[in-house]
């Protein structure tokens, strides 16, 4: 949007994620939060997750990745999910492949906001 400003467009991908994440905790056994305040840390945590340690986290597995034909990818992004978790007090998962289902439903969920909210 033109008049956006970039705090607003962080805020609200900021909201669309912690939408998201609140959905996987509805969807997925073995992910839960405490309430809204560590839905909303965990979706800025996530998202600082996502910036800067998960390309380590691809670039080092890469040789893994290609052997996979890709499907490492999705544990590389569960373990990204888990890590942030790990870090939110109130954020709880259970394991790697809630956290690998989480971060699935967290990526479907934003995607499918964006294409209704034309983001």
């Amino acid at each position: 949007m033109a008049g956006e400003t970039k705090s607003g467009g962080f805020l609200v991908h900021i909201i669309v994620v912690a939408i998201a994440v609140w959905v996987a905790t509805q969807v997925v056994d073995g992910v839960s939060a405490s309430g809204w305040v560590p839905l909303a840390i965990m979706a800025l945590v996530l998202g600082l997750v996502n910036a800067i340690i998960r390309p380590i986290l691809l670039l080092v597995t890469l040789p893994l990745t290609i052997l996979t034909l890709g499907l490492f990818y999705f544990v590389v992004n569960g373990l990204a999910f888990n890590l942030a978790a790990s870090l939110v007090p109130g954020f709880h998962v259970a394991g790697l492949w809630p956290g690998i289902l989480a971060a699935i439903v967290v990526s479907i969920v934003s995607w499918l906001i964006g294409l209704i909210t034309n983001r």
